[in-house]
């Protein structure tokens, strides 16, 4: 007999804990919900420093920043690119790079390059929130257009710059990550300052 009383009570108390919980789920279910902020990771940022790049038998120098390198790009698409004057500014830190593409105005017509650079911008158009274009105009001769590009796409910064005579190079900033316009918004702006610096620093040869 005591033992079936000790088990009628075991389950019982069992029971109203059961109860128990119930009510709280219940409760807290009327409670407001708060979400979170989402968190990004807090990236150490270098001191701006800069060095000149400026090769042998290449039809333009600029400065570049001291934590990027430079590679000669020999493939475009899969394709031997069109001259052996492409190369990549890439940003080991950041895994990122600028491909910057150079065409010689009289072997192209200089229409189509500036329609070409247009086009590659508005590519990205799908998802986009907005597109801002600015003149480049510079003492060394260069001229051309920057496009900053909203929204989650493949490149926010690109440009082109030409002497409107022989020199037409174009740049566009990429990441080996998912577009993401806030979790990559620090870095973008972190770089966009350098891409600024070897715009100014652009001179033809």
């Amino acid at each position: 007999m005591k033992i079936k009383v000790l088990v009628k009570g075991v389950q019982r108390g069992f029971s109203v804990f059961v109860v128990l919980i119930i009510m709280v789920a219940c409760f807290s279910c009327n409670s407001t919900f708060v979400p979170k902020p989402r968190g990004y990771f807090v990236i150490d940022l270098p001191k701006k420093e800069y060095k000149t790049f400026d090769q042998p038998n290449y039809p333009y120098t600029f400065e570049y920043p001291v934590y990027a390198n430079i590679i000669k790009d020999s493939t475009f698409f899969g394709e031997a690119t069109e001259n052996p004057w492409w190369i990549n500014v890439n940003f080991p830190q950041f895994n990122s790079r600028i491909y910057v593409s150079y065409k010689e105005i009289g072997k192209n017509k200089f229409d189509k390059l500036i329609n070409d650079a247009f086009t590659l911008t508005n590519k990205h158009t799908s998802k986009a929130v907005s597109i801002d274009d600015s003149l480049i105009n510079t003492s060394n001769n260069v001229h051309g257009m920057f496009f900053k590009v909203g929204g989650n796409v493949a490149t926010a910064n690109q440009f082109f710059v030409t002497d409107s005579v022989k020199h037409f190079l174009r740049g566009a900033l990429y990441f080996d990550a998912t577009p993401n316009e806030d979790s990559l918004g620090v870095v973008n702006d972190f770089i966009l300052q350098d891409m600024k610096h070897m715009i100014s620093t652009f001179k033809w040869k």
